[in-house]
């Protein structure tokens, strides 16, 4: 049974763009409005204001209907920003897709914890692990909150959750208890991922299956920098000789503004098809608006699938 309603098409050699596929399927979160710069989400009962760059045309409301926001993100002309609160709000609160749960909670970032987009991926990953004849071995690399982690929990998956910021893992360990999985096999690593990669591959494991998640910048949790173009690449490579004999995905999403689906899908098709045959699809996520029916843009994906 399918999780989602959307289609997907495999590369095409001549360049042609594949389509979007979009998480259409909440009901406790809602894209109310985007435009100049900003977004207006229901996060359940709570609204919430706060800046995206892909945002550039007008909005579909009018300031009237912004001012329903409980609270907007101001950034800092120093960094970072704040919450400017126009009413009494928990610091933190639920949400639910389908049966899973997840804890929201605005930071000084302008993160809330949650990816509402991911959960068009969440849905096709969990397809795929249902689908399997055999328990599917996940490793999620620059797992956050454990989106993905819960999703394929859910589904039965065994799944390592790997990422370099203690506080994210933690909140990732009690979205799997919110959502009533806390005795499912996951395990929580706290690490830079390429070191852990690495140690995984002189210990021999394997998975059938690689999703990850990596940032534009970031750095280790002893320091190490990480900058996408220059360590995309090889962090496929290692992962790839992480693949057991008959794997079933490895999906890479991307945030990084003005990196092409496109990228990700080639070191796929250079990396993987070779040694396991299969096809790679690629793409750009999005979440529908209710004010209108456009979709706000939110990253791409680049995924290769064992069996189209």
């Amino acid at each position: 049974m399918a999780h989602a309603g959307f289609t997907v098409a495999p590369i095409d050699t001549r360049d042609s763009i594949n389509p979007m596929i979009i998480a259409n399927r909440w009901t406790e979160y809602e894209l109310l409005d985007a435009g100049n710069g900003e977004k207006l989400e229901r996060w359940g009962k709570i609204v919430l204001q706060r800046p995206d760059p892909q945002a550039i045309w007008p909005p579909a409301k009018d300031r009237g209907f912004w001012k329903r926001a409980d609270a907007v993100y101001q950034r800092s002309s120093s960094g970072g920003g704040k919450w400017q609160k126009r009413r009494e709000l928990p610091r933190q609160w639920n949400v639910s897709y389908g049966e899973l749960t997840f804890c929201i909670e605005p930071t000084g970032f302008k993160h809330t914890g949650l990816f509402p987009e991911q959960a068009v991926n969440w849905d096709w990953m969990r397809d795929q692990v249902t689908s399997a004849p055999h328990r599917i071995r996940v490793l999620n690399l620059f797992a956050y909150t454990g989106g993905a982690t819960v999703a394929l929990a859910a589904a039965g998956a065994e799944v390592c959750h790997v990422d370099a910021a203690k506080r994210m893992v933690t909140r990732a360990r009690e979205n799997l208890h919110l959502s009533g999985l806390g005795k499912r096999p996951v395990r929580f690593i706290t690490d830079d991922v390429l070191k852990f990669i690495q140690r995984e591959q002189r210990r021999g494991n394997q998975y059938d299956a690689i999703v990850m998640d990596p940032p534009t910048y970031g750095r280790g949790p002893t320091g190490e920098l990480w900058k996408l173009e220059d360590a995309l690449y090889d962090l496929i490579r290692h992962c790839a000789d992480l693949l057991s004999d008959n794997p079933l995905f490895f999906l890479v999403n991307s945030y990084t503004t003005g990196f092409s689906p496109s990228v990700a899908a080639n070191m796929l098709k250079t990396l993987v098809v070779p040694r396991f045959g299969g096809c790679v699809e690629a793409g750009e996520v999005g979440l529908p608006m209710s004010s209108s029916d456009m979709v706000l843009p939110c990253g791409s994906y680049g995924r290769w699938i064992a069996h189209a």
